[in-house]
């Protein structure tokens, strides 16, 4: 256990974004009174720790910045509380995977000079399991790229977690790209690419490995920017994702965001970005190459993730599973006795999903 609770951090994560990155996420937003004392202490951190930026972004430039990447991406796809930690954690047991690490979604600015430092006084304060599912947390462990991303530039669908009351903008914008710019898809693929190059300089990894759920409605850019990067999307029973959504939102949305929102305006948020991120990828996934892409139920992964592990390879054409398999098969060994959340679906609930996510019900066949 941290030394401080998650919700009842005094900053929230924007403490590691640049500078002007910060300015750009907060202009013009209101902040909510009781919210105050929590911006400035962030914004304070933020201006300091932004000091140190340019010895990474000169490292970065020396070692890094011209030097081609030697195999496109592995994505791991799927909404929100789809399993896509589970997947992405099996498959990072191989090391040729390289991936974006707990710390550096907090400080990504901080990696190429004084990592040790800071990630030790970041691993005493934080949790050793996320509040939401009692999954490991650890400094060096994987994690989703977006909170890095969120503080290396301002055109992520991550904002809505600082300021909630703009989810659906975030959401036309930066997680479904329909609204975005030319020049703020520039920034995006400039931004990827670095996080994607300082990872696998972080893990010593050859091929990157996401996992990041905005990124199920991008495909089309990530196809244009990684013609043969491989796709797993994952499915989940859609009752279990809205009550495990509602929770996971609600409970981490508390410590980081600068303005109130409601939780009816937050679960109506939940059904209708569900429908989006869904009909985008839907929509564009037939752009992925023939054999770049496998869909799996994630209780089909569940039941039998050993087995299924060794098949995305094969399907995929991707390479090192028998160099990975015993890493694979001892993690999972240990997940074993790993319990769950359970969750009971109440009769609103069900009333819910079938009013509004009627189509993934019915496309993958799921009942109660």
């Amino acid at each position: 256990m941290g030394l401080i609770e998650f919700n009842k951090l005094p900053i929230n994560t924007l403490v590691g974004a640049d500078w002007d990155t910060f300015k750009k996420i907060t202009v013009g937003r209101d902040i909510d009174n009781g919210y105050k004392g929590k911006y400035r202490l962030t914004k304070t951190v933020c201006a300091l720790l932004s000091t140190l930026k340019p010895l990474q972004d000169r490292r970065y430039r020396k070692l890094l910045a011209d030097k081609p990447l030697e195999n496109d991406p592995v994505f791991i796809l799927g909404h929100w509380r789809s399993g896509t930690t589970f997947v992405h954690n099996v498959f990072s047991c191989d090391k040729h995977f390289g991936y974006n690490t707990t710390y550096q979604t907090v400080f990504p600015h901080l990696m190429m000079f004084g990592q040790a430092f800071f990630k030790k006084n970041m691993s005493w304060l934080m949790p050793d399991k996320r509040p939401t599912d009692n999954m490991e947390l650890a400094v060096d462990l994987p994690q989703e790229e977006e909170f890095a991303l969120a503080n290396m530039m301002p055109y992520t669908y991550y904002n809505f977690w600082f300021l909630p009351k703009y989810m659906h903008e975030y959401c036309d914008k930066y997680l479904t790209f329909e609204k975005i710019t030319p020049e703020e898809l520039k920034v995006f693929e400039e931004t990827f690419t670095k996080l994607i190059k300082i990872s696998l300089w972080n893990t010593g990894g050859t091929q990157f490995l996401s996992k990041n759920p905005p990124h199920t409605g991008r495909v089309k850019e990530l196809v244009k920017m990684f013609p043969n990067a491989k796709f797993i999307y994952l499915m989940r029973n859609p009752y279990t994702v809205f009550e495990s959504t509602r929770s996971f939102f609600t409970n981490t949305i508390q410590p980081l965001k600068l303005e109130d929102i409601s939780n009816e305006e937050l679960e109506r948020n939940i059904l209708d970005i569900y429908t989006k991120l869904y009909k985008r990828y839907e929509t564009d996934k037939h752009l992925i190459p023939e054999g770049n892409l496998v869909e799996v139920k994630f209780e089909d992964f569940e039941a039998n993730a050993s087995d299924l592990t060794k098949e995305i390879y094969q399907k995929l054409s991707i390479p090192g599973y028998d160099d990975a398999k015993d890493a694979i098969e001892k993690y999972l060994g240990k997940k074993k006795g790993y319990k769950k959340n359970a969750y009971k679906y109440e009769e609103r609930t069900v009333k819910l999903v079938e009013d509004n996510w009627d189509f993934a019900l019915n496309d993958w066949g799921y009942k109660l």
